[in-house]
């Protein structure tokens, strides 16, 4: 205080104190943290024990990436988990496979491609799920008959097709950049030509990996989209015919976490990371061959140079192998609890998370 203050040195000292102690309103919200199912796949748990799980986790979020593990679609069922998330304080987003119906990923399981989407729309409304996670199709969809310009707008018109029941239901479309089937710019394009207000992105850093893109990259094209995530690092290193790709658990690949979280919670805020480690396999993406590009007729050459770039920066990694004198399906299983719990750990030493 100088000698001309007016305030009693006590008032002064309080009103500092509580200067300190008051939140930043400026600073990013928290990002919650939680899981993808398809992380613990070898587990073949229900929707209970994935909840159960969940809590053991102490995360934010569950994602159930398919309606098979929810077991009966009967709405006592659905309020039963609802019930439960509601009661240890996880938040549900649910999800499904190929809506596209002339794509080599769809599976009539559920009915015709449109009747699988109000199936699915139903079952995350009744869950208290803000989206449903959909995919197109695989990598082999860009080189089927009219490309992949074809599946989008054989996708999209299956979105219009229950725009008004998603906008009913307040249950937005998450349509995801799925193995290999969709470079960022083209999924934008889908959700631009389906139509942004109740149609979204569920935006998979591993997959953007498998269509010759840096995740950061994608990030920025699609984080205005972005309603729900499941991510994954990746190992990139140049080989002879191009480069390889190895999905791996936070922080043992090539992604700059640090930058790319920075940017994900001012672009993306509220939206929850959940963990989808699919781990321990080499995929090639043979870009040097004189055929690969057929399939790419619209790839950019600054999504390549980016790519390049995280390939100069990999190093070569040996596929994950059963132990000798393991049995293999426990040695899946505890590999892939380690690999998305490690991958959750290294997230939270990044400030994500609101539980702790």
């Amino acid at each position: 205080m100088t000698e001309h203050s007016t305030l009693p040195r006590r008032e002064f000292l309080a009103l500092s104190a509580a200067a300190v102690s008051m939140p930043n309103l400026n600073a990013a919200p928290a990002v919650p943290l939680g899981f993808d199912n398809f992380a613990v796949r070898a587990m073949n748990w229900k929707a209970e024990q994935l909840l159960d799980y969940a809590l053991t986790l102490k995360v934010d979020s569950l994602f159930i990436s398919d309606l098979d593990p929810l077991g009966s679609l009967e709405s006592a069922n659905l309020e039963r988990i609802k019930a439960r998330a509601k009661e240890i304080g996880v938040g549900l987003h649910l999800g499904t496979w190929s809506i596209c119906p002339t794509s080599k990923s769809f599976k009539n399981k559920w009915g015709d491609a449109k009747q699988l989407l109000a199936l699915g729309l139903q079952t995350a409304a009744a869950l208290g799920s803000p989206v449903l996670r959909v995919v197109l199709g695989n990598g082999a969809d860009r080189e089927s008959p009219g490309g992949i310009k074809a599946r989008i707008d054989d996708t999209v018109a299956v979105c219009k097709s229950q725009q008004a029941r998603a906008e009913k239901l307040g249950v937005k479309i998450a349509v995801e950049n799925h193995a290999g089937d969709l470079q960022a710019h083209e999924l934008a394009t889908l959700v631009e030509k389906a139509g942004k207000s109740y149609v979204g992105v569920n935006l998979d850093s591993g997959n953007s990996t498998w269509t010759l893109e840096d995740p950061l990259v994608a990030l920025e094209t699609l984080a205005p989209y972005t309603v729900t995530t499941s991510l994954r690092d990746s190992m990139v290193w140049e080989s002879p015919t191009g480069a390889v790709v190895q999905w791996t658990a936070m922080g043992d690949g090539v992604v700059d976490w640090k930058t790319y979280f920075d940017r994900f919670q001012k672009l993306c805020p509220g939206v929850p990371v959940h963990i989808e480690t699919i781990s321990g396999f080499n995929r090639d993406i043979p870009f040097l061959k004189k055929d690969f590009w057929k399939a790419y007729p619209d790839a950019k050459a600054s999504d390549l140079a980016a790519f390049l770039t995280l390939a100069k920066r990999g190093k070569p990694k040996p596929p994950w192998t059963v132990p000798a004198g393991a049995n293999r399906n426990d040695a899946e299983r505890a590999y892939q609890r380690d690999e998305v719990e490690r991958s959750l750990a290294y997230c939270r030493s990044l400030g994500l998370g609101i539980k702790r």
